[in-house]
């Protein structure tokens, strides 16, 4: 039974980014979310992570369904790499237990699909962890944009872009790696939220790596004349930016999409430009935190499911168009939710962190 106060959560992955945000993001969102257990592979991270965290029940993933069927875990947020989502994500609804999974949630629309009927039949939430929902900048950068500040928006163009240490995950076909999984995703989000639509027709090209993209760059059309396009890369020095363009002026967002960084806007009107800088945050607490709420209060998050797969259909027709050359059109689709302002919330930066057995997926 739930605690009218707290939920309870698994932590089910141990890697990087488990370790440097989301685990100790839970000491941030600490009104409505406890850490209760933790699934890892590693014995030596389950065993140091259980004490630096006072996590009283761990396990490797063998043990993975017997404690979401224990009664002590209420949710899980998932970490691990993007081709095992929908296998936890499945035992989760199974198990009646609520989930907020990272991004991308799945590989594939179909796949994302399935997941998101299991939990509807199981009646669990299922939460996509983009983290920028909640962010300020981000969420500041949609309503001036909205605003009709910059006039109409015409062009949304972003660079996101790291070098990647070799034989990491994102470098692996079986593990759902490739730059557009693992980049890509937030460029297709921004593009659709900032220009509040939709695209009808995409058209890609891809260096291809060890059967995964390595840097890929598409072109987005969208209704109402908008463009869209970017690049991302996992064997490019580290760019993290984009700029949408309008009839009266443009906003420059760099970095953009930073968790371990401060944020800056610069804003151009009338040929005169303005700045504003927004402090790094803790950007993990905050969907801990809204998440429990909808739990507790049985409402629908946002980003839901139907978020996640606006994101993947796009991202299957880029890596369609790659492939073949050739454009690929996309059928008509609306999506009246939007991320909001009331979804912003402000939580102190984690301090720094240092992982076990798990560097940064990036090269310094």
């Amino acid at each position: 039974m739930i605690n009218q106060n707290q939920i309870r959560y698994a932590v089910i992955g141990a890697g990087n980014i488990a370790q440097m945000a989301v685990l100790p993001a839970f000491e941030h969102a600490k009104k409505n979310s406890q850490l209760v257990a933790l699934i890892s592979s590693d014995p030596d991270k389950r065993a140091d992570l259980s004490k630096k965290y006072n996590i009283q029940l761990t396990g490797d993933f063998a043990e993975l369904e017997g404690i979401l069927k224990s009664g002590a875990v209420d949710a899980v947020y998932i970490a691990t790499p993007n081709a095992l989502h929908k296998a936890h994500v499945l035992l989760a609804a199974r198990c009646k237990v609520h989930v907020l999974c990272e991004k991308p949630l799945a590989t594939t629309v179909a796949d994302a699909q399935e997941m998101a009927d299991a939990c509807q039949r199981a009646s669990v939430k299922l939460m996509t962890a983009y983290r920028l929902h909640f962010e300020e900048a981000n969420l500041k950068a949609s309503e001036l944009v909205k605003s009709g500040k910059i006039g109409d928006p015409r062009v949304f163009d972003s660079v996101f872009t790291h070098v990647v240490r070799p034989g990491d995950i994102r470098t692996q076909p079986e593990m759902g790696g490739g730059a557009m999984l693992d980049l890509g995703i937030y460029c297709v989000n921004a593009a659709r939220n900032l220009l509040r639509d939709e695209p009808t027709l995409v058209f890609a090209v891809a260096r291809m790596v060890n059967g995964v993209d390595d840097t890929t760059t598409a072109i987005l059309q969208f209704p109402h004349g908008r463009v869209a396009q970017f690049t991302v890369s996992n064997s490019i020095a580290g760019v993290s930016s984009f700029r949408v363009s309008g009839t009266e002026g443009n906003l420059h967002v760099e970095p953009a999409y930073e968790y371990s960084d401060k944020l800056e806007h610069h804003l151009t009107i009338n040929e005169e430009t303005s700045h504003e800088s927004f402090r790094k945050r803790d950007q993990f607490a905050p969907e801990l935190e809204y998440f429990s709420r909808c739990i507790l209060e049985d409402r629908e998050p946002e980003p839901n499911a139907t978020e996640a797969i606006c994101d993947l259909r796009v991202v299957e027709a880029i890596l369609e168009s790659a492939a073949s050359g050739k454009p690929v059109p996309l059928e008509p689709h609306q999506r009246a939710r939007r991320p909001s302002p009331e979804q912003e919330q402000q939580k102190p930066p984690v301090s720094k962190q240092r992982p076990i057995h798990a560097p940064s997926p990036s090269l310094k």
